[in-house]
């Protein structure tokens, strides 16, 4: 049993045409596992597959599913893990999108870079190797989608790009890296538990519009209704522990009553709130209107839950008790 390695494309399969030209993806799967030093010496095959070779902010839910019934084939035919590399842009959400649907033991490990092969020091070939490692390793099976970048392990449900340019762009804020890559060995220091994975039908997630719209300074609620014109589902990404302006608690308690509205951190890390503020617009008013908290989750980890769940057929009782049990804050 080997490992089987999904290309996407993004900064870690970029070359130049020419010194100093813009960067286009071009390198294949073979070419970039052969700039990979200690990936021959694995220990187990590698097999490659090259698919949707396009930017990361170009993916769509359905590049997703896809992706993801191609590795589910995969370890059906025996992979032991499974890799998938791609543009750092978006990797929190579509990382996250396959934690939630992943229903396999083996792990499924996404990876990227920070610098484009053209540069001194390019960072793809470690993050691969350390990919491929974890993917292989025993002690990540049982843990859903993983990132793994500059020899860190993150949970998928918790890793976030919190620098544009940084080797070292991925954290988990709240929860900290489950572990490091160290001398070709994988070393794993927690194993959170898992939720039951979710199933969908492509179909009808790629029907499903759900609306993010994040509140700034003297915002315009003209705005926000107008962002959730057509959509089956909102998320508002508050300020601090989910405030907003007191003029935009009307018609969100009116948003509320059509469709769910999850009400989310715009922070970057930390959880929505639910009694300590009772301020017009704090989150104790939004939630007596019918708001949902998302708990821990970022804004966009929770656009991608929000799709998902009103895909399936969720009523707005059954997605805020699934953002309770995935947002780690059932209280």
């Amino acid at each position: 049993m080997g490992i089987t390695l999904f290309t996407l494309g993004g900064t870690i399969s970029m070359a130049g045409h020419q010194p100093g030209s813009p960067v286009v993806s071009r390198l294949t799967g073979a070419q970039l596992t052969a700039a990979v030093p200690g990936l021959a010496a694995l220990g187990t095959p590698l097999t490659v597959e090259d698919v949707h070779a396009v930017p990361s902010g170009s993916l769509t839910f359905t590049h997703l599913l896809d992706l993801l019934a191609a590795a589910s084939r995969a370890v059906r035919a025996g992979a032991r893990g499974v890799v998938v590399s791609q543009g750092t842009d978006t990797l929190e959400e579509t990382s996250y999108l396959a934690d939630l649907l992943w229903p396999h033991e083996e792990p499924l490990v996404f990876t990227g870079a920070m610098r484009n092969p053209t540069l001194a020091g390019p960072d793809g070939p470690a993050n691969l190797l350390a990919a491929a490692l974890t993917a292989a390793a025993p002690a990540a099976r049982g843990l859903g989608a993983l990132v793994v970048l500059n020899d860190e392990v993150h949970a998928a449900r918790w890793a976030r790009k919190a620098h544009s340019t940084r080797t070292g762009a991925f954290v988990s804020p709240d929860t900290g890296p489950l572990g490091h890559v160290v001398e070709g060995g994988v070393r794993l220091f927690v194993r959170p538990p898992r939720q039951p994975v979710l199933r969908v039908d492509p179909a009808a997630v790629a029907r499903t519009r759900v609306a993010l719209h994040t509140v700034t300074l003297d915002d315009d609620p003209d705005v926000l209704t107008a962002v959730a014109t057509g959509q089956d589902g909102l998320v508002v990404a508050g300020f601090g522990v989910g405030h907003v302006p007191a003029w935009f608690a009307e018609p969100l308690g009116d948003l509320a009553a059509r469709m769910p509205v999850v009400l989310a951190s715009r922070t970057g890390s930390g959880p929505v709130l639910h009694r300590t503020y009772g301020a017009p617009g704090s989150e104790t008013d939004l939630r007596h209107r019918g708001l949902i908290g998302a708990g821990y989750l970022s804004p966009y980890r929770a656009r991608v839950l929000l799709r998902l769940l009103l895909a399936g057929g969720a009523d707005r009782d059954s997605v805020a008790a699934a953002f309770g049990r995935h947002g780690g804050d059932g209280s």
